[in-house]
């Protein structure tokens, strides 16, 4: 087994680790940084268990790491993922599979668009880890993992194959999904994360912060509402869409609460949540947003522009959605 992974972010590092560390798999790594990585990778769980692989090829050049991958998996955001399934293309095997470690950012859009129709891809629709670089190139943290992943499978000959690859390769149990549509779409990221910004800092006077702020220990009512009211919009797209009832549960369903105020509380209490903090940066003598981060280039153009585009396709009527895409583009805009 051959598994190519391409991007050297968080999760980059920690599926390189997780995955070489099975022992039967050979890993290879495209990077722009390749001259920043080392051969050996390790991972520490929030349990002490640590996670030691190796990574048998390290490039910066598609055609030395692609050729013979069985697997080749983008770890990358959005904004990167098209363009490196054009330098990728040319080097494929028959019959390799592509796929992205999160596909609410465009993935299956771009590889329609992008490749033929026969080659196998897939696609994760939650992330398996809750990853962090510890020292780029050499170690990483595995913060917290999902009770289960799910993904869905296109043109493989044995998707329940691939499946089970997955499940053993990331130690996470896996399902199969019955169309891209129920991996692309999700009330993850571009939605838990945008309604939470735009309620953060939609009326936001230009005054520093004092702190960091936790981006969900510090999660209040007002952030919890406006992510309910964006998440019955998308439930209502859903039903127009070739997804089965019950794949996409509800943000409600999924934190297990049935109003703004069980929501915040149960989201404030999630232990691998606790010390992650918001998008923000020194300046001023403060803290301010910044809104050149991934949570703004990402979650606003790719992730909630795809639910509102579809919308729009499917004759949803999605107010809130629209005003919280409207603002983050408009501010993603101004920091170009």
């Amino acid at each position: 087994m051959i598994l190519t992974i391409v991007g050297g972010g968080g999760l980059g590092h920690v599926c390189a680790a997780v995955a070489s560390s099975q022992g039967d798999c050979e890993v290879r790594l495209l990077s722009g940084h390749p001259q920043r990585w080392c051969d050996h990778i390790s991972a520490v769980d929030p349990d002490g268990k640590i996670y030691n692989g190796a990574i048998a090829k390290i490039s910066s050049d598609a055609a030395e790491v692609i050729p013979g991958a069985d697997i080749v998996l983008l770890c990358l955001p959005g904004y990167l993922i098209e363009q490196n399934i054009q330098k990728i293309a040319p080097f494929l095997d028959k019959g390799a599979a592509l796929g992205t470690i999160v596909s609410s950012t465009g993935f299956f859009l771009f590889a329609h668009r992008n490749l033929s129709s026969d080659v196998p891809l897939f696609g994760f629709q939650r992330v398996p880890f809750i990853s962090r670089v510890k020292e780029y190139g050499h170690s990483a943290l595995l913060l917290g993992y999902k009770k289960e992943v799910a993904l869905a499978v296109e043109n493989h000959p044995d998707a329940e194959w691939l499946r089970a690859q997955m499940e053993r390769l990331f130690v996470t149990p896996a399902k199969l999904l019955a169309s891209f549509y129920e991996a692309a779409l999700t009330n993850s990221n571009p939605i838990l994360h945008t309604g939470r910004l735009f309620t953060m800092w939609h009326n936001w006077d230009g005054k520093p912060y004092d702190h960091q702020i936790l981006f969900y220990r510090e999660w209040d009512v007002p952030s919890a509402q406006k992510l309910i009211d964006m998440d019955e919009e998308f439930m209502a797209l859903l039903d127009k869409l070739p997804v089965r009832k019950g794949v996409v549960p509800s943000l409600l369903e999924y934190y297990e609460s049935h109003d703004a105020q069980s929501l915040t509380d149960k989201i404030r209490s999630i232990v691998p949540f606790q010390t992650i903090t918001a998008p923000m940066k020194v300046s001023g003598g403060g803290w301010v947003p910044d809104f050149g981060s991934r949570y703004f280039t990402e979650d606003f153009p790719f992730g909630l522009k795809l639910i509102k585009d579809l919308a729009l396709e499917n004759g949803v009527a999605s107010p809130n959605i629209d005003e919280v895409l409207a603002w983050g583009l408009s501010v993603c805009d101004a920091n170009v």
